[in-house]
């Protein structure tokens, strides 16, 4: 075995009370304080180790980044070819609002039309190596067809619980990968209690966000990719549709651990964006006032149905994140998020999901108001193809 091939994880780490767990044990969350536990990792050892180029050029895709994951041995991974979206610009969009260095990274390509499937390849793949069979999910949609399809590639069973107002397409093609669909009046959180409750009587592992440690590990590649697509110094902004924040969490992970092993070429962090609807923004509510913790947001609508997330079980880091990144958290409206779809494909040829489009309006009133400047490097997640919602 290389030293690329090699395996850094240490152990698990509490994201509030830093109260350490075993690595090589099935767990969920915290047995101390019941937060969200985040993979930690020797990056001592992996500086010393690792060669930054040399797994650059690897032609793995997403596990390519395989020593800084949660999965010890290779043979467990399931894939699908997820990950190694493209960076696109976006010179006719940004031209309309005033940036001149937007840009666009597309998940839209990875397995199943969303960045559901990094997240999922992972929390998948360790459920494997822990011999693991039955899955379970609540989720507003593509988590869930996700899950469905890692889980049949694995020879696993999985269960997913939704609205019953999800998008049929994701309702069809959850069922087409084989899991058991269970609709369910409400929301996400409502789906996510019936979830908790066959799980206290079944043989279910819950990989619900942040009920695992190990979704948010498939979801910090992103912060991989950019670093490596920026030539190793990130971008100046990063704006990010956020339902349950993994993506968020993960990437800043990912910049921190970079910057760590010093495979960064200068230590300037990206502020980050929190972008949510105005019918469902409880990140934004709780940023505003100053809070450290997010609460419910009762009511919650919007078309974007990977935002009608009431609360984040990863909150209090999600804030943590937005103030020590002097990054920023805004909501926008369906009917902007509607518009901004149209724009972006009428002007750079890409339809994407309303969460992403959420991002395309975030970027427009943050240049209105100078928040961003014309020439600052600003990345947008466009997390889903817009045809999984016809």
């Amino acid at each position: 075995m290389t030293k690329n091939e090699a395996n850094y994880l240490s152990h698990l780490i509490c994201s509030r009370c830093g109260n350490s767990h075993a690595a090589d044990k099935l767990q969920s969350i915290c047995t101390e304080c019941g937060s969200h536990l985040l993979a930690a990792y020797d990056l001592n050892k992996a500086k010393q180790e690792l060669d930054r180029d040399e797994l650059s050029a690897h032609p793995g895709r997403q596990w390519k980044w395989a020593p800084l994951s949660p999965v010890r041995n290779k043979e467990n991974i399931v894939h699908l070819g997820e990950g190694a979206t493209p960076l696109l610009p976006l010179q006719n969009f940004g031209k309309l609002i005033g940036l001149s260095k937007l840009v666009a990274k597309d998940e839209s390509i990875n397995p199943t039309g969303t960045f559901k499937a990094r997240g999922l390849t992972a929390a998948v793949s360790k459920a494997k190596e822990f011999g693991l069979s039955k899955l379970i999910i609540p989720t507003a949609g593509n988590a869930g067809a996700a899950l469905a399809a890692y889980a049949s590639r694995a020879g696993m069973q999985a269960t997913v619980v939704m609205p019953d107002d999800t998008p049929a397409i994701n309702i069809e093609e959850t069922k087409a990968y084989g899991a058991e669909v269970i609709l369910i009046e409400g929301l996400i959180s409502d789906a996510g209690a019936k979830v908790g409750e066959m799980v206290s009587q079944g043989d279910y592992f819950n990989v619900a966000t942040f009920k695992e440690p190990y979704r948010v590990e498939g979801k910090k590649i992103m912060g991989y990719e950019v670093a490596e697509q920026f030539d190793w110094q990130l971008p100046d902004v990063i704006i990010y549709p956020t339902g349950g924040g993994t993506g968020l969490v993960g990437m800043w992970m990912a910049f921190k651990q970079m910057l760590e092993m010093g495979w960064l070429e200068s230590s300037k962090m990206p502020r980050m964006v929190a972008v949510q609807a105005d019918g469902c923004a409880p990140v934004v509510r709780a940023f505003e006032n100053g809070d450290a913790e997010t609460t419910n947001w009762e009511n919650a609508q919007t078309i974007a149905s990977g935002l009608r997330v009431p609360n984040s079980f990863a909150g209090h880091q999600i804030l943590k994140i937005l103030t020590e990144s002097q990054g920023t958290a805004i909501a926008v409206s369906d009917d902007e998020i509607s518009a901004a779809q149209s724009d972006l494909g009428q002007t750079e040829g890409i339809f994407t999901a309303p969460e992403a489009a959420a991002t395309l309006v975030a970027a427009k009133k943050l240049s209105a108001s100078s928040w961003i400047k014309k020439d600052e490097s600003t990345v947008l997640f466009l997390t889903g193809a817009g045809m999984k919602y016809l």
